[in-house]
């Protein structure tokens, strides 16, 4: 991303927007302490971060419809009991976005 803000002529960035799944092993409150230790003397330095988290979504076969899980144990489908392990979102941790400031 430091590499895109700099192309741009950027003097720095103002904010980031990620979007966060459950299963993608990143710990929310992890990621916001890290950020900031790890962009301290960059371009992305006191940068806000937007945290979009999303839910687990699975494909239940039985139902033949998505389920959103609250529980990971089993990735069962929380209507049928059925075995859904087609995850269809959960797994994220992309950038949406950020914002520069130029000269």
């Amino acid at each position: 991303m430091s590499k895109q803000a700099t192309e741009n002529d950027a003097i720095r960035v103002k904010n980031v927007c990620l979007r966060l799944g459950p299963l993608s092993g990143v710990v929310p409150d992890a990621l916001r302490f890290s950020f900031e230790v790890a962009t301290t003397n960059t371009v992305l330095e006191g940068a806000q971060l937007e945290i979009d988290e999303v839910p687990v979504v699975v494909y239940c076969p039985s139902c033949e419809a998505e389920k959103t899980l609250t529980e990971f144990v089993g990735f069962r489908c929380p209507d049928c009991g059925g075995i859904a392990a087609d995850v269809r979102q959960g797994k994220e941790l992309e950038i949406l976005s950020f914002e520069i400031e130029t000269p």
